[in-house]
């Protein structure tokens, strides 16, 4: 897991909590440190969680970007979806959305396929292969909670509640 020296985001391990400190020291000299506390925890979650993601997958050859895209496949009704329609679900640029399919079928893991009824557009299928892969992605990343650690399920819940929350106040939807 977490050797004495780093954490599983490469950072140095300090005696003390960085982030209440720097929370602290903005209190004493600009004002209310809130918003700016709640912000550096969150991100550095972020790091973290990423990190053991990134570890999970490793052994799969995926990133995260491939593997959220072989996810949406899975759970499209027809086995496959446009890739326009995959970047708007994976709030993608055209572009990354290309990309990641261009490695995806590379590797196997998907195919595209000329939709039926409008030449324009491009479908992308979950090949059996793929499907594989992502059973075993899937296994890894959910034994490690996708690197939520320290929280129950009621509290990971709350958690994913108030973030929804600044998504929604964001106009995220």
């Amino acid at each position: 897991m977490t050797d004495p020296v780093t954490t599983s985001a490469t950072a140095p391990v300090v005696p003390f909590d960085l982030i209440a400190k720097a929370a602290e020291t903005w209190r004493d000299r600009i004002g209310p440190s809130g918003a700016m506390e709640a912000v550096t925890n969150i991100m550095r979650v972020q790091q973290i969680m990423q990190a053991s993601v990134d570890d999970s997958l490793k052994a799969h050859n995926l990133t995260f970007a491939r593997y959220e895209a072989l996810v949406l496949l899975s759970f499209s009704s027809r086995a496959s979806l446009p890739m326009r329609l995959m970047g708007e679900r994976l709030q993608l640029h055209p572009t990354s959305i290309t990309n990641i399919v261009d490695r995806l079928e590379a590797d196997g893991l998907a195919r595209r396929l000329p939709h039926p009824s409008d030449r324009r557009t491009t479908l992308v299928a979950l090949t059996d292969e793929g499907r594989t892969r992502l059973a075993e992605a899937t296994a890894s990343v959910t034994a490690t909670h996708f690197g939520v650690i320290g929280l129950d399920e009621p509290e990971m819940l709350q958690l994913s509640a108030l973030l929804t929350k600044v998504r929604k106040a964001a106009g995220d939807f």
